[in-house]
C-alpha cells in the first residue's frame, strides 16, 4: 500500500468514525488521551504523571468501547485502577507527612505502609556505633536502649534518622533491645524512590528531621542548664 493509499484509508475511516455524535465523542476522547500521553513525556514528578496516565486510560477506554477494540479495552481497563491506586497512594503519603510536620509529630507513623517488619529478641543489638546507617527504623513494640548514653526509648518512635541522613552515614550510638522488639524499617533505596516519585514528600521529611534536631538541641541545653547550679554547689 502506497502512502497516498494509506492516507486515503485513514481519511475514510476517520470520516466514518465522526459520522455520528458518538463517533465524534470517541475520536475526541482518543485525541485528548493522546495529548495527555504526550504531555506526560515532559512531566518529571510522579503524582502529575499518574493523573495524566489516568486521563489517558479513560480516553482510550472510551474509544475502545465505542469503536470496539477488545485489546485496547483490556489494556487500559487493567492500567486504569493501577494508576488511580498509585496516584492516591502518593497523595495520601504527602498529606500524612505534611500533617505530621505541621503538628510536630516525630513518630514516623506515616512511613509504616512502606516499611518492613523485623522481630528481635531481648538482648539483641540492632546496630553498633560506627555501623553503616542503611535503614531508618520505627519501634512498633518493645523497648530500645542506646548503650553509650544509657537512655531507653519506648515503642511508637522513629529512630536512626540522624545517621541515615548524615554525610558519613555512620551510627553514633549502639541500639540494643532490652525486651523482645518489633521493628519496622525502610531502606535507603525505598526512601529515595518515594522522594523521587514525590519531591514534596522529601521536603516535608527534611522539615521533620530538622524538628527532631531542634528538639534534641533544646533538650541538651536544658540538661546543661540544670547541671550548672549543681556544679557550682559542688565546687563551693
Amino acid at each position: 500500500m502506497s502512502l497516498n493509499e494509506y492516507l486515503a484509508f485513514v481519511a475514510a475511516n476517520l470520516s466514518s468514525a465522526v459520522a455520528t455524535p458518538m463517533g465524534i465523542f470517541a475520536v475526541g476522547s482518543a485525541v485528548v488521551a493522546g495529548v495527555l500521553v504526550l504531555v506526560s513525556s515532559f512531566v518529571k514528578t510522579m503524582i502529575p504523571l499518574r493523573f495524566l496516565a489516568v486521563g489517558g486510560n479513560l480516553g482510550f477506554l472510551i474509544y475502545g468501547a465505542i469503536h470496539p477494540s477488545v485489546v485496547m479495552m483490556l489494556l487500559h481497563g487493567a492500567l486504569l485502577p493501577i494508576n488511580i491506586f498509585r496516584a492516591l497512594e502518593m497523595v495520601r503519603l504527602t498529606r500524612r507527612v505534611r500533617a505530621a510536620a505541621a503538628e510536630g509529630d516525630l513518630s514516623g507513623v506515616w512511613l509504616k505502609p512502606y516499611m518492613r517488619k523485623k522481630r528481635l529478641k531481648a538482648g539483641r543489638v540492632l546496630f553498633r556505633q560506627g555501623d553503616a546507617a542503611d535503614h531508618l527504623y520505627f519501634l512498633a513494640e518493645g523497648r530500645i536502649e542506646f548503650v553509650e548514653i544509657g537512655e531507653t526509648m519506648e515503642a511508637g518512635r522513629l529512630f536512626g534518622e540522624i545517621a541515615f541522613f548524615a554525610p558519613d552515614k555512620r551510627r553514633t550510638l549502639t541500639a540494643r533491645c532490652t525486651t523482645d522488639c518489633t521493628m519496622l524499617r525502610i531502606d535507603e533505596a525505598t526512601f529515595k524512590q518515594l522522594y523521587y516519585q514525590n519531591p514534596e514528600f522529601g521536603f516535608e521529611v527534611v522539615t521533620l528531621v530538622a524538628g527532631r534536631l531542634t528538639a534534641d538541641r533544646k533538650r541538651l541545653e536544658q540538661q546543661l542548664a540544670a547541671s550548672r547550679p549543681q556544679a557550682s554547689v559542688t565546687g563551693a
